[in-house]
């Protein structure tokens, strides 16, 4: 009986250590037959991606619907406070993505910081993310279609929309048509729809180029009429432009799809970190000029909420604009469209390399180089839901897995700092006298005596390394007291910073609660925000006060710091 509770016990501590195991970083350097993406992606193609995925129709509409009931002419400092909240994430992602350059974006960097089941459950928000995304992204592309056409009526027969009526389900074949199309595109090779999510990028960046600059002429003559009002350039006050920029942060969604394609990036380092953050700062910019111009134009209260940037030409006389402003919403569907197939496979082909799913999707094919299974499959399922489901309902979930996806970036960034997975061989004090000892070496000019002590040396970093493992023991006492000292006292900082992540989380998940718990009593909703508030004080408190991790250099690739872009960069 003994015996076989111990054997349970056992296989539960064994199933348990499986849910938090942690792969290592430089597993993605062991090159397999078969398992390899093509490098042709340079810093202006990861752009290209990030700004299409990024820039979708979302702010031709969302300026009207967030000006009449949020920001009001302060609308361009909303974009610009929700910028600058993305780029905290992007640079997390930044420097995880160039530290670790493989398929998967956050997957992987969750895979490698905090451990295998929270990996598996971001893989599969992300996957939701992308699917019901590209489903709800092509349903949105039919009717501005329609708009070249003169009405949904104008459209080719097997592309209008039906109305199944034994079901009740509207049918949209147009939608599924251009899921397959971006499908076949994507099979083709990454350097073909690189090209093709250029162009398409390329096409809305001009459009939106025209409506900043025709806009900002016409509000010249007009005198900037927005601006002049009694209410001031602040109607709703500060609370609803903050309420403006969190409703506009989704705006910024698409340059974690950067990351997607760290495998084929040509020179990861460095391009990964130029394609954030050059994608981040050209969406800012254009977002915070179209909103000059638009709210400049008319009054905030007189923009359409369907079609904001359209009625504000109208309303100007210049009707024919409204053309070229839907060429614009509907090349960013395009662009969206693909930004939000083109991960999903990397994913998948991740998770099959990790064994969290069949082998199946992590097969590449020999010719094209990218995995066509994958994308195959990630393809059909966007068509078919894009075909039968009216997703707008599902389209929320979108930023469920995005916000999730956003955290654990975040706490692995933190990890990173304070507890990172890599080990280093000695201490730091260690090292540095080892360091020292080679450098009087190099100074001596007698053979014999540089090579007994670089003997010496070597069996000191040899003995150490083995020591960590528990395979041997240093036999110089004075080194191997120090060794164990300065390892226990890691061990303790990286307890008590665990510890202090773990609470910071959990502070972060009170607070929050708190104040999403409108049903709760007012009384018990400020005592959980308090409490929530001071473990998240305490925590940061305690994280500030601690050190960070020596071994956070050796983590990845060290190109994780900027200062080695530059060097590189320097260098090539």
């Amino acid at each position: 009986m003994r015996k076989r509770s111990e054997v349970l016990f056992s296989k539960y501590s064994k199933g348990l250590k499986s849910l938090v195991r942690r792969k290592q970083v430089d597993s993605v350097h062991v090159r397999r037959e078969g398992h390899q993406l093509a490098r042709q992606l340079s810093a202006l193609d990861l752009t290209a991606i990030g700004v299409g995925t990024t820039i979708g129709a979302g702010v031709y509409v969302l300026v009207g619907t967030v000006a009449r009931e949020h920001t009001g002419p302060a609308l361009t400092v909303s974009f610009l406070i929700a910028g600058l909240a993305a780029a905290l994430s992007a640079f997390c992602y930044a420097e995880l993505a160039s530290r670790c350059p493989s398929a998967g974006s956050a997957y992987h960097y969750t895979y490698i910081c905090i451990g295998e089941s929270v990996a598996w459950l971001i893989g599969w928000s992300l996957i939701l993310e992308y699917t019901i995304g590209g489903s709800a992204i092509a349903r949105g592309i039919s009717p501005n279609l329609a708009l070249f056409f003169g009405g949904e009526d104008k459209l080719p027969a097997f592309l209008v929309r039906h109305t199944i009526p034994q079901l009740g389900v509207v049918v949209d074949p147009c939608a599924a048509v251009l899921v397959v199309i971006v499908t076949i595109l994507l099979c083709a090779g990454i350097k073909e729809s690189s090209l093709v999510q250029t162009i398409v990028t390329t096409v809305n960046v001009c459009a939106m180029l025209f409506i900043i600059i025709a806009g900002g002429y016409l509000a010249c003559k007009t005198g900037w009429a927005g601006y002049e009002l009694h209410s001031g350039f602040f109607p709703f006050g500060v609370n609803g432009m903050l309420a403006g920029s969190a409703v506009v942060f989704f705006s910024y969604i698409g340059f974690d799809a950067v990351t997607a394609a760290a495998e084929e990036a040509k020179r990861p380092l460095r391009d990964l970190p130029l394609g954030i953050g050059m994608t981040l700062s050209l969406c800012c910019i254009l977002y915070m000029l179209v909103s000059v111009v638009i709210v400049g134009l008319v009054p905030y209260f007189s923009l359409n909420p369907d079609t904001p940037i359209s009625s504000a030409f109208s309303a100007n006389g210049m009707q024919w604009a409204a053309y070229i402003v839907t060429a614009g919403a509907v090349t960013a569907l395009c662009a969206s469209l693909m930004g939000s197939l083109f991960p999903q496979p990397r994913l998948l082909m991740a998770m099959a390399r990790d064994g969290l799913l069949p082998s199946f999707f992590s097969d590449i094919s020999t010719h094209t180089q990218v995995p066509v299974k994958s994308t195959v499959t990630a393809g059909t399922l966007a068509a078919a839901l894009a075909f039968f489901m009216d997703v707008s309902q599902l389209s929320g979930m979108v930023s469920v897995g995005t916000l999730l996806a956003f955290t654990v970036v975040a706490i692995s960034i933190l990890i990173l700092r304070y507890a990172p997975p890599d080990e280093v061989p000695l201490p730091p004090s260690l090292q540095q006298s080892i360091d020292s000892v080679r450098m009087q070496l190099d100074d001596d000019s007698q053979g014999t005596g540089r090579k007994n002590f670089n003997g010496v040396v070597d069996i000191v970093e040899q003995s150490s390394h083995q020591l960590e493992d528990g395979e041997a023991e240093i036999q110089c006492p004075l080194i191997q007291k120090q060794i164990t000292e300065d390892k226990q006292n890691q061990q303790r900082r990286r307890k008590i910073a665990m510890w202090s992540i773990a609470l910071f989380c959990i502070g972060v998940l009170v607070l929050t609660s708190a104040a999403a718990a409108e049903y709760l009593p007012s009384l018990l909703r400020f005592t959980l925000g308090a409490v929530g508030a001071a473990i998240l004080l305490c925590s940061l408190i305690v994280l500030v006060c601690l050190n960070q991790d020596e071994a956070r250099h050796s983590f990845g690739h060290t190109g994780g710091m900027f200062k080695f872009y530059a060097m590189n960069m320097d260098e090539s």
